[in-house]
């Protein structure tokens, strides 16, 4: 948090007003709204394979954890990262979950393993470590913001939009959900038909000058607009249309949380 701030200040505040580093129990309290997001608080879904996708996701943000044989895949690969970062702090990763690449190459070998229980000490583990996982997640918004400026073609109305998100009251949510969500929207492969979906697209969007219930509704019709229209321009063979209201659901929650 001490990072996000400094930069805030360097590239220039919007206000006055100072944010504040949040304690250990805000940051669980958005790894709980998370988590919920993710898996329905269904501890089964810590490990989890979506039909139509190449890939598991784990962790109560369900980082992706591309198979060998699948390692150049569009969307950003998260799940090695958490294991480094778990490492770092000196926890010891279960062996199942210590590999580079997913050990499961198929949906059904994944439902299989799952089903013998080979799993179970993966879980555990997932759900015994949910607050190392929204530190992961937060180091990730922690960064975020130069990134963004960096390949914008309006880089100061993108620090202004962050930083109307960032100094509302519970706009800390919605920033590190939605950067593990969706990402930071700066890959050229997160897109369909030239058009991402991330968080930068969301705050280019945004055209308020308030904080507070304003910014954060403003944020979730954004994240709504992209997000439906990542859904119109994605392959049909994706099925994508399945996921509209759960998607559209979990941007509502941004403007009370």
């Amino acid at each position: 948090m001490k990072k996000l701030i400094m930069s805030l200040f360097i590239l220039g505040s919007l206000s006055t007003m100072a944010l504040t580093v949040p304690s250990k129990e805000e940051l669980n309290h958005v790894g709980n709204l998370i988590y919920k997001n993710e898996t329905g608080l269904k501890r089964e879904f810590l490990v989890h394979w979506n039909k139509g996708e190449e890939f598991p996701s784990l962790g109560i943000g369900h980082f992706i954890w591309y198979p060998e044989n699948f390692k150049n895949g569009r969307f950003d690969e998260s799940f090695p990262g958490l294991i480094e970062f778990y490492k770092e702090k000196g926890i010891s990763v279960p062996a199942i979950l210590s590999t580079r690449y997913s050990p499961w190459t198929s949906l059904e070998q994944f439902d299989e393993a799952k089903k013998n229980g080979e799993m179970n000490t993966a879980i555990d583990f997932l759900e015994n470590t949910k607050d190392v996982q929204i530190e992961y997640i937060y180091k990730r918004l922690d960064s975020s913001l130069e990134k963004l400026m960096a390949v914008s073609k309006n880089p100061e109305h993108v620090k202004k939009q962050f930083n109307r998100v960032a100094s509302s009251k519970n706009g800390l949510y919605p920033l590190i959900d939605y950067v593990n969500f969706k990402g930071e929207g700066i890959k050229d492969t997160e897109k369909y038909k030239g058009e991402g979906w991330g968080l930068l697209q969301i705050l280019e969007l945004m055209k308020g000058e308030q904080t507070g219930a304003s910014a954060l509704n403003e944020f979730a019709d954004a994240a709504i607009f992209v997000l439906h229209r990542r859904i119109d321009n994605s392959p049909t063979e994706r099925g994508e249309e399945r996921w509209k209201a759960n998607w559209t659901n979990r941007c509502n929650s941004y403007r009370n949380n």
